[in-house]
């Protein structure tokens, strides 16, 4: 069965036709800078194929959820589990439900490995649900760079394996990737490669256009074109399109993004320049506080550098003391009176472990107090302990010492919420709030703090089950106990009091 999608209009004023059953075959790449109208061209092709075929969207931001309310899409929140978002997406192919995942609000690496699960496990659906499914992965940039960058490794390999299986192995399965990328050189070219339509919009870098004239049979001195595209208008090349390169317009959409190009307003009357100072300098009483970023020392110039080098190297000195010996019982409540004071800052929460260490040492010069200084490692699962509101001797029990062995299982920046969570079930205290959480791990992002509980759960350290009133219990099977049921959405306790 053919089904012509209207696009829009061509150079000639007539309809701009997408085969639609060639689509599913044949797979579809757009290329343009941002503001060219990728996501518009997007949009315009979910909304006409919509009652033909069923759609899956890899949304990074989050601007393809409207189109739940017209045509029925279910929106996937990306802050899961990745074992929960490969049953999801087999769940979707199972039951032909079109969907969008929205990646709004993670960081560079939960978002690859969020879109690999879910494109996995759409994959590695049972034949039987081998339903066809356009799959529209909107800035494929993210996940098939050409290249790794500052997000982890194994993100990167499992996000661009998954790209590379939906591009190169997914038209078996149903699968019919439609991937659209700011720049054709920071996309992996065995991911590109594989699209037999093309989708070229308005680009300026010379790389760029040589790879789009390459694309599309063109000659590199017609390159020069994509500088002049106006936003909306690309040029078309495939078997679903056109067998020769094609202008056309990309037509009206009925549903809207919800972030929108900047448009100019007309500016607010001007306060007085003391009002203004006010409005500026002075905090309103809710006003979240954030942690201070301090400026990196300046570089020390090379000509200093080697200048003491070409020193000669003076005798050593045996080092001072610089702390002498004292009793260990009265050098350890010293010591957990100098980190007492220290979590007293409010911002002590969103510091970093070095410039808490180094506060740390400071104190203990201005304490005078005595014997060698705490190394790094001890300092942080010390100041753990205290965050939670451990003591020293309550530690050394047999409970705490299997609790500190667990934790030493996990990276040492998210011990402290293992401990708080572990603390709560000896205790059979409630399980702690997302804010709470939050505040423990360094950050503002409850969210953020929300998916530590997941990843303990995929470490078979805890399990996590919510009872009939939506209250949050942690279950750890080593400890053999659990926190009693807790509001998830609660305040921070320490904020509140």
């Amino acid at each position: 069965m053919r089904v012509d999608i209207d696009m829009g209009t061509t150079s000639a004023e007539k309809p701009a036709l997408l085969d639609l059953e060639e689509l599913l075959a044949t797979r579809l790449l757009v290329q343009g800078n941002s503001g060219s109208g990728k996501s518009h061209l997007l949009r315009r092709l979910l909304e006409q194929s919509a009652p033909w075929v069923q759609q899956c969207v890899i949304d990074p931001e989050g601007d393809f959820v409207t189109l739940a309310d017209k045509y029925g899409h279910v929106v996937v929140d990306g802050a899961r589990s990745e074992t929960e978002l490969a049953r999801i997406a087999q769940r979707i192919r199972q039951h032909r439900v079109s969907a969008v995942l929205t990646l709004e609000g993670l960081e560079a690496d939960q978002q690859m490995r969020c879109a690999a699960a879910f494109l996995n496990g759409m994959f590695d659906a049972e034949r039987d649900h081998w339903y066809p499914v356009l799959v529209v992965v909107d800035e494929a940039q993210l996940f098939a760079p050409s290249a790794g960058g500052e997000v982890a490794e194994d993100a990167r390999r499992a996000s661009l394996g998954a790209m590379t299986n939906l591009m190169c192995r997914g038209r078996k399965r149903g699968l019919a990737g439609v991937i659209a990328t700011q720049r054709l050189a920071k996309l992996a070219k065995n991911v590109a490669a594989e699209a037999s339509n093309f989708l070229m919009g308005r680009t300026f870098l010379d790389i760029d256009m040589a790879r789009a004239a390459d694309l599309l049979g063109m000659d590199r001195r017609q390159a020069e074109m994509f500088r002049d595209l106006a936003r909306g208008r690309f040029v078309a090349l495939g078997p679903a399109l056109s067998r020769r390169p094609l202008p056309i317009a990309i037509g009206a959409v009925e549903t809207e993004a919800r972030s929108t190009s900047p448009k100019l307003t007309p500016l607010p009357e001007s306060p007085a320049p003391e009002e203004a100072r006010d409005l500026i300098f002075t905090p309103s009483p809710d006003e979240a506080r954030m942690p201070v970023r301090r400026a990196a020392p300046p570089p020390r110039p090379t000509h200093d550098i080697l200048a003491d080098l070409a020193q000669s190297e003076p005798e050593p000195e045996t080092p001072a003391e610089l702390f002498p010996e004292i009793a260990d019982g009265e050098r350890d409540g010293l010591i957990e009176q100098i980190m007492a004071a220290i979590l007293d800052d409010p911002d002590a929460a969103f510091r970093t472990d070095a410039e808490l260490y180094q506060d740390f040492l400071v104190r203990c010069r201005i304490q005078r107090l005595q014997g060698p200084p705490l190394a790094m490692t001890e300092f942080r699962r010390r100041f753990a302990l205290a965050r939670v509101g451990v003591d020293t001797a309550a530690a050394g029990g047999e409970d705490w010492q299997r609790v500190m062995t667990l934790a030493q299982t996990v990276a040492d920046d998210i011990q402290g919420v293992f401990i708080l969570v572990a603390k709560a079930a000896l205790e059979g205290q409630p399980c702690p709030s997302d804010a709470t959480l939050a505040r423990v791990y360094g950050t503002h992002s409850t969210r953020r703090a929300r998916r530590l509980l997941s990843y303990f759960e995929e470490r078979d350290l805890v399990v996590l089950r919510t009872d009939f009133s939506g209250q949050r219990v942690v279950a750890f099977p080593d400890l053999g106990c659990e926190t009693m049921p807790g509001d998830p959405d609660a305040a921070d306790v320490r904020s509140a009091a």
